[in-house]
């Protein structure tokens, strides 16, 4: 288990490539820290929304664990299809760390999420989109402008659709620098 735990813990070493690229940061927030504040949101919209919080928790955060062995990749390097093939594989060598019990119940949530075939998953997508954008609006506070910010603002707006998180986006959105 400790090879795993190293493996999750290696997360607070890979930056979020979007932010390096399009903005050019030196210190951009790390993938654990992503993870990290999508579990926060998660928690409460799941809690006052009644999802399976337990679900929807272990979700985020199996959600971007194979980047700590093949980094974050933006759609502007890599092909969607390429990205879920080496996550894929990423994923299932990383689990092999673990006992058998947890390998198949995180497999499945895995699956789920990647196949974005339940209202868990569904959630964690459009949370996925609502926390890069509260980041762009950090970093717009910041001090970037807005028109580097913009096509993480447009993806957000695009991919979410549940209403009260479409209302917590315009919040987002119609808060001032």
């Amino acid at each position: 288990m400790l090879d795993f735990f190293k493996t999750a813990a290696n997360l607070k070493k890979i930056p979020r490539q979007g932010w390096v690229d399009k903005l050019s940061l030196n210190n951009p927030e790390s993938v654990a820290d992503h993870s990290y504040s999508m579990a926060i949101m998660s928690m409460v919209i799941s809690d006052l929304e009644k999802y399976d919080s337990e679900k929807i928790l272990k979700m985020v955060l199996l959600h971007d664990l194979s980047e700590s062995h093949i980094g974050d990749y933006t759609p502007e390097q890599i092909s969607k299809e390429k990205k879920n093939e080496l996550e894929n594989d990423a994923f299932n060598e990383i689990i092999k760390k673990l006992p058998d019990s947890l390998q198949i119940p995180y497999q499945k949530i895995w699956q789920e999420y990647q196949e974005n075939n339940s209202p868990e998953a569904n959630i964690v997508h459009q949370i996925d989109k609502l926390e890069m954008a509260l980041q762009a609006k950090i970093y717009q506070k910041d001090g970037q402008s807005k028109e580097k910010l913009a096509s993480f603002f447009e993806s957000a707006k695009n991919e979410i659709i549940d209403p009260k998180l479409k209302e917590l986006f315009t919040k987002i959105m119609d808060d001032t620098p």
